[in-house]
């Protein structure tokens, strides 16, 4: 039986619209790969995190929306494990999967962490539940990719370190073997590491992928092509996640269109671990001979910007530095924690409208401290400051300070001071302007 949660409304944190991470608090789904079907809904197919010790778990949920404001997350769409288990052959986690629409039915291939590793199940409905799966014979290795083209013909992509493609029988049930080529994109010429996701856009073929740039597969990068298996040309990098969390690991996504906009779709890392991954969005724009201009990690993801004047989730930050991270402190709540000398947290973007003159932040005092309001950069006096007091009653606090006035969309950074030997100075629950 498959469960649905809405996404709507009001939650701890003021309105959700379009905003990074586009999962709740205590929400943890990362690999997305995103599908607008037939019925011009979004579905992200995604894993689910739900240990800081390992990666994945034995069920699949998915998010889909109809406007990028309201998410709804269906629960147990597919599970190798428990009442729901529909892998007879297997109990392993479940990793990355994706999904293609054919013949009148959806799709689900899906890669596991077992000796068997790739499998296909089958439902009438884009979000499930997914029913009688079995393996891929004839290959091996995780993050199945699964693409269509034009003329119906699917094909599969699967692999770490070079990827591999081939042409999927009509049954899309199984792999033309015949047809398999290795090598399509590769960590050498392409720093290819795992994670490759296709989709096609004005004749052009994108390869979409964890790429290594950085020593760590922490960004998303590209390929393209003329054909659907190769040979394929380095593109670049879409975009990076390093800074999301100290113990940033990996990253794993797709691009697609919803309603004419392209996106990139990622994820996070949070509560210091190298799971507990949230998915994340932004819009991208292509030149024209078809490359994809790299982005910036935002808060505001596929939304505008976020309103200054209403009160912020600290979760919302999009990059920290320092021993800082985002952490789980209530089932429906998360904070910024471990939060040492010179540590900051960055906030893309803010609209101050015509103008805001103070800053409330709530927080929960340790060793005390300051949290100093920059607004865009690092190079200009901080705008405010805000005093922390130390205590150790663990008991949340609002305070409040005068800013310099600040008026349009900026970037917001907090940065935080204190003893330097200090394990840590406070934590941060949730920050809004003011005009007084």
């Amino acid at each position: 039986m498959k469960k649905s949660l809405f996404i709507a409304g009001l939650l701890a944190c003021g309105t959700l619209y379009g905003q990074n991470p586009i999962v709740p608090p205590g929400v943890y789904l990362a690999d997305p790969e995103g599908h607008q079907w037939k019925d011009g809904k979004l579905y992200l197919y995604v894993s689910r995190d739900e240990s800081p010790d390992y990666y994945c778990s034995w069920s699949y949920d998915l998010l889909s929306t109809s406007d990028l404001k309201n998410w709804k997350i269906t629960k147990n769409a597919f599970a190798s494990k428990g009442p729901n288990d529909q892998v007879p052959y297997s109990d392993g986690e479940l990793y990355a999967s994706d999904a293609a629409y054919k013949n009148g039915k959806y799709y689900l291939y899906y890669s596991m962490r077992d000796a068997i590793d790739e499998g296909v199940a089958v439902s009438d409905s884009p979000d499930g539940p997914f029913k009688n799966g079995q393996p891929m014979k004839g290959i091996s290795q995780i993050d199945p990719a699964v693409f269509v083209d034009d003329d119906g013909q699917a094909y599969l992509y699967w692999g770490q370190f070079s990827a591999k493609g081939a042409k999927l029988k009509d049954n899309m049930l199984e792999v033309d073997t015949t047809t398999i080529v290795d090598g399509l994109v590769t960590e050498k010429d392409h720093f290819f590491h795992e994670g490759s996701s296709m989709r096609k856009r004005n004749g052009i073929y994108y390869m979409v992928y964890a790429h290594l740039r950085k020593g760590r597969p922490t960004c998303i990068g590209y390929a393209t092509s003329k054909s659907p298996l190769g040979p394929f040309k380095y593109g670049g990098v879409i975009v990076d996640n390093a800074g999301c969390d100290p113990e940033s690991w990996n990253n794993h996504g797709s691009i697609c269109e919803f309603n004419g906009q392209w996106y990139v779709l990622y994820h996070r890392t949070t509560n210091g671990a190298r799971s507990m991954r949230k998915a994340c969005m932004e819009p991208i724009t292509f030149n024209e001979d078809g490359s994809i201009n790299e982005v910036e990690m935002t808060s505001q993801g596929a939304g505008d910007p976020l309103n200054a004047f209403d009160k912020t989730g600290a979760e919302r930050a999009c990059l920290l530095w320092g021993n800082t991270r985002i952490r789980l402190c209530a089932p429906d709540n998360e904070e910024l924690s471990g939060i040492q000398n010179e540590n900051y947290a960055v906030y893309k973007y803010l609209d101050f409208g015509d103008g805001a003159d103070s800053f409330t932040v709530d927080v929960t005092p340790k060793a005390g401290g300051k949290i100093e309001v920059w607004i865009d950069n690092l190079w200009t006096p901080p705008v405010g400051v805000v005093d922390v007091p130390a205590s150790d009653d663990g008991k949340p606090v609002t305070l409040t300070a005068k800013i310099q006035p600040v008026k349009g969309v900026h970037a917001l950074t907090l940065r935080f001071t204190g003893d330097k030997d200090a394990d840590e100075l406070f934590t941060v629950d949730a920050f809004r302007f003011g005009k007084q």
